[in-house]
């Protein structure tokens, strides 16, 4: 619930292409335009989905679904997933079409070249295919497209990922939770795995654009993960896939926040930018430490304490929780966009001397 109300549930891309694939198989079949279909979901449950439209061309069936994402911010919302199916002699192919992006990256669910459809989706379109075959012993060729894919997945991680021309088709329970961050996590790890597959050793994070930049023109680092919010979590995914070293490397204002133990710089969870600031400032013997409660930027805020060890004491204290938080060697660089670099903690020129 949010806000006194219950959130609605969406339906995934991969539940778009089985209900459509099925719909298709059908009219094949049976020669009778599908306007709903029921598919099963991975754990059983079983859900309606519409058709919004269906093309027959000679030998093959074109059935499309509007996608549904519910009360979730997903940018897929409203995009129009196509199955084209026709018959062959032998197994259910699935492939993409247009907008549907190439795996180009080793570590991802698909194999490099193959069409950026999940396993679970593609096992999804084979069942909701099979339930309706009947005493037809032949196979399907399925094309999955979205007409406009390429452009959609401009807007998503996908190029970083390695996949290239369209979105993914995804889902592993086939709904979509509203509100939920799963599969911006799932993408944060989806990466750091695609950058140890590529033979990285050393996971650099980036909260967002900001740190990216900074990392490219400053050290010449280019394979950067933008970890978003999720800095903890992306310490521990890191962590789990065995990288011997994390740099993160932040704009001040996501990073000061670590100083308090904060690992998710969300201002829904914490903020605690200016306490953290007015605490170093206080140790550090700053007369006036209390103003930085009154600023509002932390660019603001360094005018403040730039000439006081404010920002030593600030680096010791985000090592501290850093390394309180993995085990594996690890460092921070923080940064203002008019200053360049205004701290380092203890490990970082190692890691640096090793990118």
């Amino acid at each position: 619930m949010k806000s006194n109300r219950f959130l609605k549930k969406g339906y995934t891309t991969g539940s778009c292409a089985a209900a459509a694939a099925k719909a298709a198989v059908m009219t094949l079949l049976n020669d009778e335009i599908v306007i709903t279909t029921q598919i099963t979901l991975p754990k059983g449950e079983s859900i309606s989905i519409d058709i919004t439209d269906t093309q027959i061309d000679g030998d093959s069936v074109t059935c499309t679904v509007k996608k549904y994402s519910g009360d979730d911010p997903d940018i897929t919302n409203g995009i129009l997933v196509c199955a084209t199916v026709r018959k062959n002699s032998s197994v259910i192919k699935i492939d993409g079409g247009v907008g549907v992006g190439r795996v180009t990256r080793n570590g991802l669910d698909q194999p490099v070249g193959n069409a950026a459809i999940n396993s679970v989706p593609r096992q999804m379109i084979r069942n909701s295919i099979n339930e309706i075959c009947g005493d037809y012993d032949g196979g399907f060729d399925v094309i999955i497209s979205v007409p406009n894919g390429e452009e959609i997945a401009k807007k998503t991680f996908n190029s970083r990922l390695g996949i290239e021309g369209g979105i993914s088709i995804l889902g592993t329970s086939g709904i979509v939770e509203p509100m939920s961050e799963k599969a911006l996590l799932d993408t944060i790890f989806l990466e750091l795995n695609t950058r140890k597959s590529a033979g990285d050793s050393i996971a650099v994070l980036v909260p967002g654009n900001y740190g990216e930049d900074f990392a490219k023109k400053t050290f010449g680092i280019k394979n950067t993960v933008q970890c978003s919010n999720y800095i903890g979590d992306a310490i521990d995914y890191a962590s789990d896939l065995g990288f011997s070293d994390i740099l993160i490397i932040s704009h001040m204002g996501k990073l000061v926040k670590l100083g308090s133990g904060i690992m998710n710089t969300h201002s829904k969870y914490a903020d605690g930018r200016m306490e953290t600031l007015a605490l170093c400032a206080a140790l550090a013997g700053v007369e006036n430490f209390a103003d930085i409660l009154d600023c509002v930027t932390t660019d603001e805020a360094y005018e403040i304490i730039e000439d006081t060890k404010t920002i030593d004491i600030l680096m010791k204290r985000i090592d501290k929780y850093l390394k309180h938080r993995s085990d594996v060697n690890i460092g921070a660089i923080m940064f203002l966009n008019k200053q360049g670099i205004i701290g380092k903690t203890a490990d970082v020129d190692g890691i640096l001397e090793r990118i």
